[in-house]
Parts: C-alpha cells; structure tokens; sequence
C-alpha cells in the first residue's frame, strides 16, 4: 500500500486574516466546523474566505492553539486551546456537547509507545463520541 505524503502546515503568522479566525475561534464556547465559524464570522462583517478559514485553522491545531475532533459525519470540528494543555473529549454526536476528559493514562501509554519504539514527534488522536444524558432523555 502506498505511502500519503503529508503536507506541511506553514508555520503560525500573525496575519490579519489569522487572527480574526483566532479571535472568532475563541469567542466560541464549544466545537464549531469551519463553515460555521466562517458564516458567523462573515455575519460579523469579516471579509475572510473558507479557504482561508479551513487553513488557518489548521495552522492553528499545528501550533497547538486548537483541538480538533470530527463528527459523525466525518467532519472537523475545532475548539480553540488558549493555555490549556492538550486535551481529548467525549463528544455528543447529537449537540456537539464535549466534555473534556482526564486522559493521563492515554498521555503515559503514548509515551511509552513512542519511548519503546524510537519515534520521535509522536503525536495522537483519541475521539470518543457518545450521546450526552440531555439528548437520551429524549423530547419532554
């Protein structure tokens, strides 16, 4: 099976364009898609395209600033970080609720496999989606 070959994110540049995106980003209380962020944000007046939005996020989850989960569709959903450290969720499939989750076992296994096995900059995904006890109860 043939190799993808990933392409570079550039690294983080404070550009107008960026930091609108980051601005919206954060103002945001929970996980949003890029095309939400972009509607709300063209709402708001920002002249940013989607393309620009979807790049920017990116460069965002690079530079550790964002967290990025998909949706049951497949979709990216992104959370700005600010100072907190990385972090994994369990996300509603049904609201898009994300409760943030103590991982340390997760972090020690990780480390340990990427210590074991040699490599190095090893970075990981934990995605646990469920439907939160709001949306179980059902219509009132």
């Amino acid at each position: 099976m043939p190799r993808t070959r990933r392409i570079p994110v550039p690294p983080w540049r404070d550009t107008p364009q960026r930091l609108q995106v980051l601005r919206a980003l954060a103002a945001r209380p929970g996980f949003s898609s890029a095309k939400l962020l972009h509607a709300r944000m063209a709402a708001d007046g920002c002249e940013v395209g989607l393309s620009t939005v979807y790049r920017a996020l990116a460069a965002l989850v690079e530079a550790g600033q964002a967290d990025v989960v998909r949706d049951d569709n497949g979709e990216r959903l992104f959370r700005h970080r600010g100072e907190e450290q990385h972090q994994h969720y369990l996300v509603c499939r049904h609201c898009g609720f994300a409760l943030a989750l103590d991982t340390d076992e997760v972090e020690t296994w990780a480390a340990r496999i990427a210590r074991e096995s040699g490599f190095a900059d090893v970075r990981h995904t934990v995605e646990l989606a469920g439907v939160c006890t709001g949306c179980s109860a059902g219509p009132l």
